[in-house]
């Protein structure tokens, strides 16, 4: 589907601190290396968005996802029991770019269920900061024509419509692990 030059050429922008325009499991996202602080500067300048509201980070596996965070047995069963996209808020993020974790010491981290998305993170071998492709404020394009003008010219690269695959086209499922190891669902 995906040919392997094409993640190359992706790979190379986010190894060069770029930022990306893509397709994930849900909607179109801005990315970048969420382990770089300039990147995630950079992406918060081109969503013109506040510093203090939080960025999800993408994963492409469990195997990815425990460099950063822990997860418990019964937590990595919830994972793989995912039936639609949903990003999970855990504590005491490590390795991270410090603007991706909340004030709150937490990230939001998901695995996305995106051939492209999945490839090219595992290509990347590193996590890619996901925030919807549209200025702070307005609304989250479900396709690639919903993205702005302004989006488009301030990304360094764009990767082809032709891989959104996505069926899912919203944002995703929203959960916070509790201390008690019960869930709250926020959105």
């Amino acid at each position: 589907m995906h040919s392997t030059s094409y993640i190359e050429q992706c790979v190379a922008h986010l190894r060069k601190g770029d930022t990306i325009l893509y397709p994930t499991d849900t909607i179109w996202g801005i990315g970048g290396d969420a382990t770089r602080e300039d990147v995630i500067e950079k992406i918060f300048d081109v969503k013109r968005r506040s510093k203090e509201k939080s960025l999800i980070v993408l994963v492409d596996s469990i195997q990815m996802l425990k460099q950063y965070v822990e997860v418990s047995a019964a937590l990595e069963q919830l994972i793989v029991d995912l039936t639609v996209p949903t990003t999970i808020i855990y504590s005491n993020p490590r390795n991270l770019a410090p603007s991706v974790v909340a004030s709150t010491g937490t990230v939001a981290i998901r695995i996305p269920s995106h051939d492209f998305c999945k490839s090219l993170i595992k290509s990347f071998g590193k996590p890619i900061v996901s925030t919807s492709a549209n200025i702070s404020g307005e609304i989250s394009p479900a396709v690639f024509e919903d993205i702005s003008e302004e989006i488009k010219a301030n990304v360094d690269c764009i990767v082809s419509k032709e891989y959104d695959t996505s069926e899912y086209k919203q944002a995703s499922r929203l959960i916070r692990i509790l201390p008690d190891g019960s869930l709250e669902y926020l959105r």
